[in-house]
């Protein structure tokens, strides 16, 4: 169990006990984060959970780890392997994230660290690849807070129906632009309000609700945490986002970008305390940006092109880095200044920076470990921070941050920073994600090609 406070209304082992023994729960889910970034696991009877999975936790096959998005086994990961035979590995129950899951009857769920049976962390496992960092900056004094603003697009179709219809012609909840528009929320209310409480009563601490640009496009906001409740926080939100608008017969994605319209973001802001929660953005006497601050910030923007794997991971993420969109294109900081990659908001208690490249389909547990990583290494270098873009960055003749997959897959393997920070065996394991990913898309024949060749090629 962590030492960091959580939500009071997660659950403690005795408050779980209570609820079982009143007939109150009857099932309790055991759930990692899988690479893709979904939540993954098994469903216990809750009686059995407390005679026989609640002392060492429960086991699950490792393939969970080395599989493609449909669940196919692939080629490439030494973590499993048809020659290895495809073992267990161990979830391991972090006790400090027992949470009612409301929006399913009689229900709680245990998320997990994945080991060995020996207790060595699975190294590729997200939780596992954030826990290296946050404990390296906790060995350099800090600890870091996180807080992921996450964007869906809501459909008036079920999940299955557009399924049925290849995910086409479907119906937005909203027909027009309604950022902050209180109009546009109204008509999605009934959906939105259910999400918040639920989330609240998950132990999450929502702020708000608002309207975004694309047609049907929304963010509900929730606030910073250590990042590690931030990024157990955000798998669960994501998950259950998607199963209550199921059961309200509609359907969200946070595809990066679903359309050609405004794609789904995911804002990371983060910042660094002193272990006792001092400020060490901001100079005590002077109330300006710290020489330590501005470290950080130069490590982000000098790895932002080597790590951008781990904030786009998918095909589909590249899409979304279009001129004028919201979503950057330039490696450049600005303060608030919305066309940079790396926004600077806040002062005092509140200065962070806002990380705008990642999507609404990244994994928070390598996103936030990779800005970790990347600002730990500025101020382990001591690196200078250039000036501050002024104007817009689109325009701008700073660098461009990697416009394709393979892009950033070859920067990522090639980087001598990554591979110091994460290890071979997780660089290698992320590479090779991407490889599969490539090799997928680049066989598959799309409805673009169709529709510009069937008849006219």
């Amino acid at each position: 169990m962590s030492d960091h406070p959580r939500s009071p209304r997660m659950l403690t082992v005795e408050q779980l006990r209570a609820h079982i023994a009143a007939g109150e729960i009857d099932t309790v889910v055991v759930a990692f984060t899988d690479m893709q970034g979904r939540l993954q696991g098994k469903r216990l009877h809750a009686p059995f959970f407390l005679d026989e999975v609640l002392s060492h936790g429960t086991e699950g096959c490792n393939y969970l780890l080395a599989v493609d998005v449909d669940m196919n086994t692939v080629d490439g990961y030494t973590i499993s392997s048809w020659e290895k035979g495809y073992g267990d590995m161990l979830f391991a129950l972090d006790l400090d994230t027992i949470r009612l899951i409301p929006w399913v009857p009689g229900t709680v769920m245990i998320q997990c660290d994945l080991t060995g049976h020996n207790g060595t962390p699975v190294a590729p496992s997200p939780r596992s690849v954030l826990k290296k960092q946050v404990d390296r900056a906790a060995a350099a004094g800090f600890r870091a807070f996180a807080g992921t603003e996450l964007e869906f697009i809501v459909f008036n179709d079920t999940y299955e129906q557009a399924w049925d219809s290849d995910y086409r012609g479907l119906t937005p909840a909203n027909q027009y632009n309604v950022d902050y528009s209180i109009l546009g929320t109204t008509r999605v209310e009934p959906l939105l309000r259910d999400i918040r409480n639920g989330m609240y009563a998950a132990g999450l601490t929502v702020e708000s609700a608002k309207g975004e640009c694309n047609f049907g496009q929304h963010e509900i906001a929730f606030r910073f945490a250590e990042v590690m409740t931030t990024a157990d926080d955000h798998s669960v939100y994501k998950t259950g986002a998607k199963e209550i608008a199921a059961a309200h017969g509609k359907s969200l994605t946070f595809m990066a970008k679903f359309n050609e319209r405004e794609g789904n973001s995911c804002h990371v802001h983060l910042s660094l305390r002193g272990l006792d929660g001092e400020l060490v953005f901001e100079d005590a006497d002077t109330g300006h940006r710290s020489a330590l601050y501005e470290h950080f910030i130069a490590g982000i923007l000098t790895t932002m092109r080597e790590f951008t794997l781990l904030y786009a991971p998918n095909i589909n993420s590249y899409k979304r880095f279009a001129a004028g969109s919201f979503a950057p294109t330039t490696v450049a900081w600005g303060t608030d200044n919305r066309t940079c990659s790396v926004r600077l908001v806040g002062h005092g208690p509140g200065s962070r920076l806002e990380n705008r490249l990642p999507g609404g389909d990244v994994n928070p547990y390598l996103a936030i470990a990779a800005m970790l990583a990347a600002g730990l290494h500025g101020i382990e270098a001591g690196l200078e921070l250039e000036p501050e873009l002024i104007g817009n960055a689109y325009s701008s003749d700073k660098p461009t941050v990697p416009r394709t997959l393979r892009a950033a897959r070859d920067l990522f393997a090639a980087s001598t920073i990554a591979r110091a920070a994460f290890g071979d065996e997780v660089v290698d394991h992320y590479v090779n994600a991407a490889d599969v990913e490539l090799a997928a898309f680049e066989a598959a024949v799309t409805n673009w090609e169709l529709r510009r060749g069937f008849e006219r090629l």
